[in-house]
């Protein structure tokens, strides 16, 4: 399976902030942060199609997310996922002393998912919490 590495980055956006009024677990909350905005270069070097779910591992753990087109760029090789539990599964919970993650510039290795879904906040929360009751 075809796989590439990237730099992560993450930070709030518009739509994170308006789909956050509702609940974490709504379909809306998981279409505005349960994504990866790509460049088109890597998207074809993954040979996906925006829409499409795709795997994000780090050393810090992985999660399913639906790569979407970026709307900056063109920045090959740097991809986004919205702060949220989806980022969180992928970023270091590390805070250095500061109380804030650190959400830029993590090393992630992303691959095609197909026919995985992406999971809402309950359900990502629900998943982890077994991963960490089994080690």
């Amino acid at each position: 399976m075809t796989a590439i590495e990237v730099n992560l980055i993450s930070g709030r956006t518009f739509m994170q902030g308006v789909a956050i009024e509702g609940h974490k677990h709504d379909e809306e909350y998981v279409k505005a942060c349960g994504i990866c905005e790509m460049d088109v270069a890597d998207l074809k070097k993954l040979k996906v199609f925006p829409g499409q779910t795709v795997r994000v591992k780090s050393a810090y753990g992985e999660v399913v997310v639906r790569a979407v087109k970026t709307t900056q760029g063109p920045h090959p090789g740097l991809v986004f996922i919205p702060m949220g539990p989806w980022a969180n599964q992928v970023t270091s919970p590390n805070t250095y002393s500061t109380g804030m993650p650190h959400f830029k510039g993590v090393k992630v290795t992303i691959e095609p998912a197909p026919n995985e879904k992406v999971l809402n906040g309950i359900e990502l929360l629900q998943k982890t919490t077994l991963l960490k009751e089994k080690a």
